[in-house]
C-alpha cells in the first residue's frame, strides 16, 4: 500500500491552546501540510470529561464502480472518530451541501449552519485493479485544509484505508497519534461455563474482521504482542505441562519457547524483540526470569520466597514492573532491568495485578481487588497520582493502545450465563464502551500501530 500527499500550499500556523489541565493540543505539521490548534476538544483529566468536536464526514465520492469501497472507508472513519469519544460525528441527512466535486472548494457557511468545526471530504475510484483514495480535512471556521493524503492500494484493503485516515484526522485535530490502524489479539471463549472452548483470535481494533489463530484443540492464555506487530507469545495447555509458542501470525508457523510447570502468565517481550520476561514457579514460590530469545539462556531477576510475577518491561528496556507479595498481599513493584533496586509502588487499599507499562512510558496500567470489587486503574511510575478508571464484579487484563490514551480490559459477568467480554476506556475514565465482538472474549493483547 502507498499513500503520498499531494501537492497544497501551506497555510499560515494558528496560535497553540493550552488547556488548565495542561493537556497540549499541539500545533503540528503533517506532510508539508498546515497546522492547527484545536480549540473545540476540551479535555479535562481530573474530572475526566470531554466535550467531543463535531465534525462532518461527507460521503466519499466513487468512480470507476468504487461505490462499496468508498462507502466502506467513510463508514470506518466516522466509526473509529465516534468511538474515541473525541468527535461527534454529524447525521450525514442533515447536511445542508451535497458535495459533488472533490477539487471544489466546500461552501463553509452551510456547514456552519449545520454546527460542524471539521469537514473532511474524500474520493475512490478503481483503475484497473488498484484502488485510489484521497481525503482532505478542512477546518470550517477559518476555510483551512489542514490535511490531506492520497492511497493506492488493493480494493481489500478498503477498511485499512480508513483506519489510516482516521489516525491522520486524530492526529491533526488532537495533536496526539490515532490508534486506529492497529489489531488486537485475544482469546474467544465458547461453549458452557464449565467446558470453555478457548481459541486464539484476532481483529482490527474496531473489532471486525475476527479471525482464528489456533484451532481450539489446546486451552489458551495470555497473548502478547512483539515490538514488531507480526509475532506473538501465548501460553498453550495441552495433555501435559504448559508450553510458550512463539507464532507468526501471519504465517501461523510457530515454535516451542519452553515447557513451563506452574506458569500462570505468557512471557512478555523486551522493547527490542530479542528477549522475553516471565515468572516460574518452584517450591511454592514464583520468581522472574529473562529469557534471551537467540540463545536461549535464562537470567533469574528475583530470589524471594515469593509470588512475583506478571513482569512488563518499560517502553526503553531499563525497568520491570511486576507483583509481589513479598509483604503479605499482592501488590505493585518496579525494579532495575538487571534485578536490581527492587521498590514498591502501590499503597492504596486493596490488592494490586497485572502491572502495564503504558507505550509512552507515563503511567503503570493495573487490576485491583478490594470491597468486593474489580477495578482497572492507572498510576504514575512512581506510584504517585493513582486513578480508578471503572470498576464493577471482574474487571481484569488491561492493554494498551499504542498511543497510551485508551485501555482495552475484559469484563466478566455473573451467573451461569454470564461470560467476560471486551470493553475499553479512555485514560480520563471517560467514554468506557464494549468492544463489538460476538460470544465471550478476554485476555486482549494491543499490537502496535502497523505502518
Amino acid at each position: 500500500m502507498s499513500k503520498t500527499p499531494p501537492m497544497i500550499p501551506a497555510a499560515p500556523p494558528l496560535d497553540v491552546l493550552r488547556r488548565a489541565a495542561a493537556l497540549v493540543l499541539a500545533v503540528l505539521a503533517l506532510s508539508g501540510l498546515c497546522s492547527f490548534a484545536q480549540a473545540q476538544t476540551e479535555i479535562d483529566i481530573t474530572g475526566g470529561r470531554i466535550d467531543p468536536l463535531p465534525i462532518a464526514i461527507a460521503p466519499f465520492l466513487a468512480g470507476g464502480g468504487a461505490e462499496e469501497s468508498a462507502a466502506t472507508i467513510a463508514g470506518v472513519a466516522t466509526n473509529n472518530l465516534g468511538r474515541s469519544g473525541y468527535f461527534a460525528p454529524i447525521d450525514p441527512q442533515t447536511f445542508i451541501e451535497q458535495i459533488s466535486s472533490f477539487e471544489q472548494m466546500p461552501n463553509f457557511a452551510s456547514w456552519r449552519q449545520v454546527q460542524a468545526k471539521a469537514l473532511v471530504a474524500g474520493q475512490a475510484f478503481l483503475d484497473g485493479d488498484k484502488l485510489r483514495v484521497e481525503f482532505r480535512l478542512w477546518d470550517v471556521n477559518t476555510g483551512q485544509q489542514l490535511a490531506a493524503q492520497q492511497f493506492t492500494s488493493s480494493p481489500k484493503n478498503a477498511r485499512r484505508i480508513g483506519h489510516m485516515i482516521s489516525d491522520i484526522i486524530y492526529k491533526a485535530m488532537t495533536g496526539i497519534d490515532g490508534y486506529f490502524d492497529t489489531r488486537v489479539v485475544f482469546v474467544s471463549e465458547q461453549g458452557p461455563k464449565d467446558k470453555r472452548v478457548k481459541t486464539l483470535f484476532i481483529m482490527d481494533q474496531d473489532g471486525f474482521n475476527p479471525r482464528p489463530l489456533t484451532d481450539g484443540t489446546d486451552l489458551v492464555l495470555t497473548p502478547r504482542f512483539s515490538p514488531s506487530t507480526n509475532e506473538i507469545t501465548y501460553m498453550s495447555f495441552g495433555s501435559g505441562d504448559p508450553r510458550v509458542y512463539l507464532m507468526n501470525i501471519d504465517t501461523r508457523q510457530r515454535e516451542i519457547v519452553g515447557e513451563f510447570p506452574n506458569m500462570s502468565f505468557a512471557p512478555r517481550f523486551s522493547p527490542d524483540g530479542q528477549r522475553v520476561i516471565m515468572s516460574l514457579q518452584e517450591g511454592g514460590n514464583a520468581n522472574i526470569f529473562e529469557l534471551d530469545l537467540r540463545s536461549r539462556q535464562l537470567r533469574q531477576l528475583t530470589n524471594l520466597p515469593a509470588i512475583n510475577t506478571a513482569p512488563c518491561y518499560s517502553p526503553d528496556g531499563s525497568q520491570i514492573t511486576f507483583e509481589s507479595d513479598r509483604g503479605g498481599t499482592q501488590q505493585i513493584y518496579v525494579m532495575n532491568a538487571d534485578g536490581s533496586n527492587q521498590v514498591r509502588i502501590s499503597f492504596g487499599e486493596g490488592r494490586y495485578s497485572t502491572p502495564v507499562w503504558s507505550p509512552d512510558g507515563s503511567h503503570i496500567a493495573f487490576t485491583k481487588q478490594g470491597r468486593g470489587k474489580f477495578a482497572i486503574g492507572v498510576m504514575k511510575p512512581d506510584g504517585s497520582g493513582e486513578r480508578i478508571l471503572t470498576e464493577g464484579y471482574h474487571n481484569e487484563g488491561p492493554t494498551w493502545a499504542p498511543n497510551s490514551r485508551v485501555i482495552m480490559f475484559f469484563r466478566d459477568t455473573q451467573g451461569e450465563s454470564g461470560g467476560p467480554q471486551l470493553w475499553s476506556v479512555d485514560i480520563t475514565g471517560y467514554n468506557e464502551q464494549r468492544v463489538p465482538v460476538e460470544g465471550f472474549s478476554s485476555d486482549p493483547a494491543w499490537s502496535p500501530k502497523l505502518n
